[in-house]
């Protein structure tokens, strides 16, 4: 019988294997992942990784391995405006250190986050089963048993979701979820441009949505362009002129010619918040629990703060010799981090609906809050510190980089 088994195979799931591998090694502790192997290395996306995070990857001693890969956030404007303007006024800017030396953020090619974790598990003897998803769940008195789509059930005293923001884990443990669609899609592409980008980050608010510029190395960005379902899908499935074109009035013609490199897709976006994080044996991570929208760049971020969370209630349970899969120790760890993840759903939700509309009154109103915020460098430090997690005084140890 396992001690934890972690049913998805992403950066979340590998990241809560590690740390409670790593911090109890005598756990049996094994992941299964949907995807067939190999399939993570043709990810051409990168995410934002902000400074607490990082230093749990350093605390996991992959960090060296990732940083040659990341390129640091050092700048981050913001502007406010259509897309038919041939102006863009900025109205607010952040300096990207938290601390000398140390960027509030990084993008980090997920190819190379995804190896570097899995380089991971397999120094701490963690195993990876792949092709395999949960198809049904019984729960008993010490252990759940999870049966998998080849037919075989594997049995755990712990089940950790980090199965997606479409969970089939969530569902078969009957928790309910909070959810409302958008209407918008998040198109996702990587870009070359002729000019350095010197690790500026942009998002421009326009009516459709936001439109985020992330640095990449060698002269390439990452976008996170918000649109209208319709007008998303119409864009991807248009060809490279007609995209970069497109591209182009956005994107702003100050680092010269654009291309489009690898693939461009468009994910459709909402809103999703389980109503419980916890079930008997079964605790949610990452987007099993919670599906945000991606306009403040804490996604990823939120399913680390789950990942150092979980690990610590795990760890310091087994240290006192208590059942890590009790509903009484889960209820340890929904309670740290519930809170904070409605928080920041209620919070992305209500900065999509104020910045993705042109309704004059409003750009008024949300353009004069900018620029006050950009004329107060003790609110925009406060800021910068909550967006690079450094701030909060509940952090769990592995955000603040110290070992559970």
């Amino acid at each position: 019988m396992l001690d934890m088994l972690v049913v998805g195979g992403g950066y979340v799931g590998l990241s809560a294997a590690v740390a409670v591998k790593q911090a109890a090694p005598h756990l049996k502790v094994s992941v299964v992942e949907a995807a067939p192997e190999h399939v993570w290395k043709k990810d051409e996306r990168a995410s934002a990784v902000i400074a607490a995070a990082a230093k749990m990857l350093e605390i996991f001693g992959i960090w060296t391995e990732i940083e040659p890969e990341a390129q640091p956030i050092t700048k981050m404007i913001v502007t406010d405006s259509r897309t038919s303007d041939p102006v863009r006024p900025v109205f607010l800017t952040f300096d990207g250190e938290v601390a000398e030396g140390r960027p509030f953020a990084h993008m980090i090619p997920n190819v190379a986050m995804v190896a570097a974790l899995r380089g991971a598990c397999e120094r701490l003897g963690i195993d990876i089963r792949h092709g395999l998803s949960a198809t049904e769940l019984k729960t008993h008195d010490s252990h759940a048993g999870v049966t998998l789509s080849d037919g075989s059930t594997l049995e755990s005293r712990l089940v950790v979701a980090c199965d997606g923001v479409r969970s089939r884990l969530r569902d078969l443990a009957g928790i309910r979820t909070v959810t409302w669609d958008y209407g918008q899609s998040g198109i996702v592409a990587t870009v070359e441009h002729e000019r350095p980008h010197d690790g500026c980050a942009e998002e421009h608010f326009l009516p459709a949505g936001p439109f985020a510029i992330l640095p990449l190395p060698n002269n390439h960005s990452s976008l996170v362009w918000t649109e209208r379902t319709h007008d998303a899908d119409r864009l991807v499935a248009a060809d490279d002129l007609i995209f970069e074109e497109e591209l182009e009035r956005r994107f702003g013609h100050k680092l010269g010619a654009l291309k489009v490199i690898g693939d461009k897709r468009a994910f459709p976006l909402g809103l999703t918040l389980a109503r419980s994080f916890v079930a008997p044996r079964l605790a949610l991570a990452g987007d099993a629990a919670h599906g945000i929208h991606p306009i403040s760049g804490q996604g990823l971020n939120l399913g680390f703060k789950d990942v150092a969370a979980l690990a610590e209630t795990i760890v310091e349970a087994d240290r006192l010799g208590l059942d890590i899969g009790s509903i009484n120790i889960l209820e340890r760890y929904q309670t740290w981090r519930r809170f904070d993840t409605f928080r920041m759903g209620v919070t992305t939700d209500v900065l999509n609906r104020l910045f993705s509309n042109d309704a004059m009154p409003i750009r008024i109103a949300r353009d004069v809050g900018l620029g006050i915020v950009d004329r107060l460098p003790r609110l925009k430090s406060f800021f910068i510190s909550q967006a690079a997690g450094t701030a909060a005084k509940d952090n769990p140890r592995l955000l603040a980089g110290q070992t559970i």
